[in-house]
């Protein structure tokens, strides 16, 4: 593990930011799937704690609770075209901790009717001695009485 206090600031900025930009990447429909979900297994910790709010009871999930029904839902042609991506988010970091919140984008086809969603995500990370990783996230998405400011865009 890390301890040097002094590790380059614009260094862990870009790996933490590269890590999120992957995270998002590995939600896409279609080939390779496979290849993103282990991408993804490999950002997080083993340990890494996911949860879901979307104005309903919190689901907690692990890591292979969190990917598996995401994988399946990915591959089984019911969901088509679909992606999600970070709008606009800040890190902040201290030490081997690190956070980013920021808001995020969806889009893609669920049996056969086109639609879009936004919500706000928080990823937690921590130093590891081979580098970055996930510890925990979660979102909340868009619904009716709550909606992203407009700055979000």
């Amino acid at each position: 593990m890390t301890t040097d206090v002094t590790a380059d600031e614009a260094t862990d900025q870009d790996a933490i930011q590269g890590m999120v930009d992957a995270f998002f990447g590995a939600f896409v429909s279609g080939p390779g799937c496979a290849e993103r979900m282990d991408l993804l297994r490999g950002l997080l910790l083993p340990q890494a704690v996911v949860v879901r709010t979307c104005g309903l009871e919190p689901a907690v999930m692990g890591v292979e609770e969190f990917i598996a029904p995401r994988e399946a839902l990915l591959t089984d042609g019911s969901l088509t075209d679909f992606r999600e991506w970070p709008v606009e988010g800040r890190i902040e970091v201290f030490g081997d901790i690190a956070h980013w919140f920021g808001a995020y984008a969806k889009a893609g086809t669920q049996a056969g009717e086109p639609f879009t969603g936004r919500g706000m995500k928080t990823i937690q990370l921590v130093r590891t001695p081979g580098g970055w990783r996930i510890s925990a996230a979660a979102w909340d998405d868009e619904r009716d009485g709550l909606t992203l400011p407009t700055d979000a865009d």
